[in-house]
């Protein structure tokens, strides 16, 4: 019998018949050895330690793997397998240490890591040093919010054309990540404009005073053609008269549901949202009109909650409205949108629509009485 066989079957004694704490023992005191001094094993050494960690952590609890990662993410001649094991973890705090750390683990295992794990996984990935291209565009397509917003801050993340330009759409709305993208050196040209068109008032200022020197004359330029456009844009032809053809086709019809309303938001029609909510909440169109166009976010939440809207739809009608809605107005949104009840915002639409009424009459009555003098 060789020495690694004797040792395998040690092992296997230890994790069969010890109670938890001695595997853990075990465990740890094969990684002690094993971290005495790495840089001076050879290949076959590093081989035997990863057949002996390898056999051990099938048979250990989540916690002492969680502890092993820890321990040889940052070691650069970590055994290859026991490294791949561990990124492969379901549970994330064994595999978080080494997905955002170790350099053991090729573009191949972080691709197929990236395209079959959850959330988790993803945003470890995203804090690499180093992340290429291939990996950022699955974690850009696959990504949730907070995966693409710290990739976007990863100085060490590089990105294709294809990845820049899915970065750039899903920036829509999202200041913050507007931001991060805009103070990214590496980012194309053409793609800082978009941004600057995208971005906010506040935000934009910003990015131009952080641009660098290099980029000072296309903001010049870009600030030029903003201007030019504002001064010269005709405003954009509304017809509420159609919409409220269309969205009264629809009522008889049976169809005029919440889900439509969103494709209205989501599309822009803006014209269709206001006539859509107005006969839903059974309000004029110019009240809601207002409440659209106020600047007010809470303006909006009221008549939304008020027919019981989903955060969802509520939140693409804030978006849809001409002056936006930026990412940090959003989640304050959201708080108050869930602490309203239907029944108050309908008691405070109520409000509004005898408020709007008087306003109306008296303003008949001022100009019939100016009109007999």
């Amino acid at each position: 019998m060789n020495a690694r066989q004797s040792l395998m079957d040690e092992l296997e004694d230890a994790v069969r018949h010890g109670s938890r704490e001695q595997r853990m023992d075990t465990l740890r005191r094969v990684t002690d050895l094993f971290l005495l001094s790495p840089q001076q094993l050879d290949n076959e050494q590093i081989a035997l330690f990863d057949d002996v960690l390898g056999h051990m952590i099938a048979r250990v609890e989540t916690k002492a793997r969680a502890e092993l990662a820890r321990r040889l993410a940052p070691i650069d001649q970590a055994p290859n397998e026991v490294i791949r094991q561990l990124a492969n973890d379901d549970e994330i705090t064994v595999a978080g240490p080494v997905l955002s750390q170790s350099k053991r683990l090729s573009t191949a295992d972080l691709l197929t890591i990236a395209e079959q794990k959850g959330q988790a996984h993803l945003l470890a990935i995203a804090g690499r040093s180093v992340v290429e291209q291939q990996v950022t565009e699955v974690l850009v397509t696959r990504g949730d919010r907070n995966v693409v917003h710290r990739l976007a801050a990863n100085a060490g993340a590089s990105f294709s054309e294809t990845g820049y330009s899915q970065l750039v759409r899903r920036a829509e709305s999202d200041d913050h990540l507007i931001e991060k993208l805009g103070r990214r050196i590496d980012i194309p040209l053409h793609f800082f404009r978009e941004l600057l068109l995208k971005a906010g008032e506040a935000v934009r200022s910003r990015l131009m005073a952080a641009a660098g020197p290099d980029r000072h004359e296309l903001v010049r330029q870009i600030v030029e053609e903003m201007s030019n456009q504002v001064a010269h844009q005709a405003p954009a032809a509304r017809n509420i008269e159609a919409a409220q053809r269309l969205v009264q086709a629809l009522k008889e019809q049976g169809r005029l549901k919440e889900s439509d309303i969103l494709g209205f938001a989501q599309h822009g029609k803006l014209d269709e949202v206001i006539a859509s909510i107005a006969m839903l909440c059974g309000v004029s169109c110019d009240l809601v009109d207002r409440l659209m166009r106020s600047g007010r976010a809470d303006a909006v939440l009221v008549p939304c909650k008020a027919i019981s809207f989903g955060w969802a739809t509520a939140r693409a009608i804030l978006a849809a409205r001409p002056q936006g809605c930026g990412e940090q107005d959003l989640q304050a949104a959201e708080t108050e949108y869930l602490k309203l009840s239907a029944a108050t915002a309908g008691r405070v639409l109520r409000f509004w629509q005898v408020r709007q009424a008087a306003q109306a009459q008296g303003a008949d009555q001022f100009a019939q009485q100016s009109a007999s003098e």
